[in-house]
């Protein structure tokens, strides 16, 4: 090199035309950027030992480091009131994929957690203490090693899964793990952090051993776990945690606790009969309980098999959760337009009895099938028909039950709580079997009681057009776009015509006098009018309103509008809903469409976009997984930045706005 060479490449690169001359230096790559949690939180795997051997336990260390100021929800997260419910946090997890051959082993259930710090976080806005991970924390995974493994290399594929936040807001989540039998998304994949194993002979490894050093980090492990194991002791569950009405409780599954956590079942089950979806067809059975009240065994047998059908339903929700990949929730059922058209055709059927219209004569064997209520077979169908039509709807306490009885390993356990539901809700009915007492204020027979149960019944006729409409829908809607909602004016036709038989058949309640003609209007007179009228004004203004397309311009969903949303710098409002969920619906129309709400929707920067989940929509179903839920309603509120402001079933006006105020800023 000449002088002048090297006096050129030596001028200072601080010059303010910089040095032309001296040769190009390695750049840092960029880091990557995820648009989720771990953009504020690094993840790496450690083995505890690079080489081992057939039968040989070992471990990993699985590394969350995080940016100052910024932590992740614990593998249990402790919620306080103040912050919300615990189903809107995202718990931090590992997944582990093992080699298909069997060579390692995973020993998930025996993770050793970090030790989580209290933070004072402001995510309701009072701030309040919350217990988390933060800084470096590190979580230990048992691996064995089995007994016939080849010799080779062998790799475990690492997915952690967790939400990070600051003290006022959190990032989206990770990637969740792909639904029970769907396939893994692209994001999923990407998320593995791998480390591999070198498998040797025992002769091989003897030889290493005394050159290979323990990484430091695995100076908190507890090795005990390895004989705890062997001993066969049973790993610790984690508690099921309760919140509802601003009451958190958590109930030990183990025990006398897994008791004191089926009573809770049934009680979450027994709250069903007050859900919108099932609060309708308890006059129904009352009725048809108080018809047979002159008899104390046949009312107590009518209301056995109405509490038998309505249990044998929860057990195959249980069996169907147990046996069936990809099923996890009750109302995933009504995703199949099939079952919405199925359960649609069978009230009717039983609403046509209930109107006494089956009075042809028919061969014996359609009557051992008879769907009057007033039957046993009727009982047990109108109990299974009561449990379906409670599937659309989650009361308090039951959710957590049914979320915890769908992961457990145990069949058996999965049946036995789902059954407790079942009994849950059928305990109405049974009581009033056994006292039937309790109905002797409703009309038993006579031309009062036959019109009430023809009112009923054409109520009924009006469900069941509610659930067929649903269904055909569903089969023809196309996702993304929306289904029809013209069915609503057949259910609003159904419902005018039983309210103008009512009206006109109150009148004929009166017998004639001599002359002709029939005395003054009584009360039966009067209530019947007053309620035909009442609800053909409510039928006509409830099907315009449900079949109006609101004040909301809603972009219905699909991941490339979602991403491209957020790249222009949009809060994206995503409503999760379907044509089925009736509390969706309640929502939509009272909190959404406020005034309030829909401006602040239709302001700039903001995208509203619903996931309609009517018919098969796959990459809504997807979505909805990803945000750590398995039924609806939900609504989530997006920053532009992705992170996720708000998240929640059931919202008021002010939450709306405020939510969208604060993703704004951020």
């Amino acid at each position: 090199m000449s002088a002048l060479s090297a006096l050129l490449i030596a001028l200072p690169a601080t010059l303010p035309f910089g040095n032309p001359f001296a040769p190009p230096q390695p750049t840092q790559p960029e880091p990557p950027v995820y648009m989720d949690s771990r953009d504020q939180v690094d993840v790496s795997v450690v083995a505890q030992r690079a080489q081992v051997t057939p039968g040989q336990d070992t471990a990993i260390a699985v590394i969350f480091d995080h940016q100052p100021g910024w932590h992740i929800h614990t593998h249990a997260p402790v919620v306080p009131p103040e912050l919300g419910s615990p189903s809107d946090y995202v718990a931090t997890d590992i997944v582990i994929d093992a080699p298909e051959n069997g060579s390692l082993i995973a020993r998930t259930k025996w993770i050793q957690w970090p030790e989580a710090h209290d933070v004072e976080v402001a995510f309701g806005g009072t701030p309040v203490l919350y217990g988390v991970y933060e800084g470096k924390a590190v979580a230990f995974v048992p691996v064995h090693v089995a007994a016939d493994a080849p010799l080779g290399s062998a790799t475990l594929s690492v997915h952690p899964v967790f939400q990070a936040c600051d003290d006022i807001m959190c990032m989206a989540p990770t990637p969740r793990p792909p639904a029970p039998g769907a396939e893994p998304s692209k994001r999923w994949l990407q998320s593995a952090i791998d480390v591999t194993f070198d498998i040797v002979t025992p002769e091989t490894l003897a030889n290493i051993n005394g050159s290979e050093t323990e990484p430091p980090v695995f100076s908190g492990f507890d090795t005990s776990v390895y004989s705890r194991i062997a001993s066969g002791e049973a790993p610790a569950e984690e508690p099921v945690v309760f919140n509802a009405f601003g009451w958190e409780f958590s109930v030990d599954a183990s025990g006398l606790g897994f008791l004191m956590l089926l009573v809770i079942a049934a009680f979450g089950g027994f709250l069903l009969n007050l859900t919108p979806c099932v609060l309708p067809v308890i006059p129904i059975k009352i009725m048809a309980l108080s018809a047979g009240s002159h008899s104390r065994q046949r009312t107590v047998a009518l209301g056995i098999a109405m509490a038998v059908g309505v249990t044998a339903f929860w057990m195959a929700i249980g069996l169907a959760i147990t046996l069936l990949s990809g099923f996890t929730a009750s109302n995933q059922l009504f995703q199949y337009p099939a079952f919405s058209v199925g359960v649609g055709v069978i009230i009717a059927a039983m609403a046509v009895g209930m109107c006494g219209l089956f009075t042809l004569k028919l061969p014996d064997a359609v009557y051992m099938v008879s769907p009057k209520h007033d039957t046993l077979t009727g009982s047990f169908l109108f109990g299974i028909m009561t449990a379906v039509l409670s599937t659309p709807c989650t009361a308090p306490f039951m959710g957590a039950a049914m979320a915890w009885a769908a992961t457990v390993e145990s069949n058996t356990v999965t049946l036995v709580t789902f059954a407790a539901i079942g009994v849950g809700m059928a305990l109405p009915y049974l009581v009033l079997a056994m006292f039937p007492h309790l109905t002797d204020r409703m009309p038993k027979a006579g031309p009062a009681s036959e019109l009430i149960k023809q009112f009923l019944g054409g109520l009924m006729l009006a469900a069941a057009a509610f659930f067929i409409g649903v269904g055909l829908s569903g089969m023809l809607a196309e996702p993304p776009e929306p289904p029809s909602r013209m069915y609503f004016w057949f259910v609003a036709a159904v419902v005018v015509a039983s309210a103008l038989w009512l009206g006109y058949r109150a009148w004929m309640l009166s017998p004639k006098r001599e002359d002709g003609t029939r005395p003054p209007a009584g009360k039966w007179q009067v209530i019947g009018t007053v309620l035909s009228v009442l609800l053909c004004a409510t039928a006509v203004f409830g099907a315009n309103h449900l079949t109006d397309k609101g004040p909301i311009d809603w972009v219905y969903y699909q991941p490339d509008r979602f991403e491209t949303a957020l790249d222009e710098g949009n809060v994206v409002v995503l409503e999760f809903t379907a044509e089925w969920c009736l509390n969706c619906k309640a929502l939509e129309k009272t909190v959404l469409a406020s005034p309030e709400v829909a401006a602040t929707l239709g302001a700039a920067g903001v995208v509203p976009m619903k996931v309609d989940l009517t018919g098969n929509n796959a990459e809504g179903n997807a979505m909805l997984h990803d945000m750590g839920r398995h039924q609806i309603p939900l609504l989530v509120i997006f920053a532009p930045d992705g992170s996720e402001i708000f998240k929640g079933d059931f919202y008021t006006v002010q939450q709306v706005v405020d939510s969208v105020k604060k993703a704004k800023a951020s």
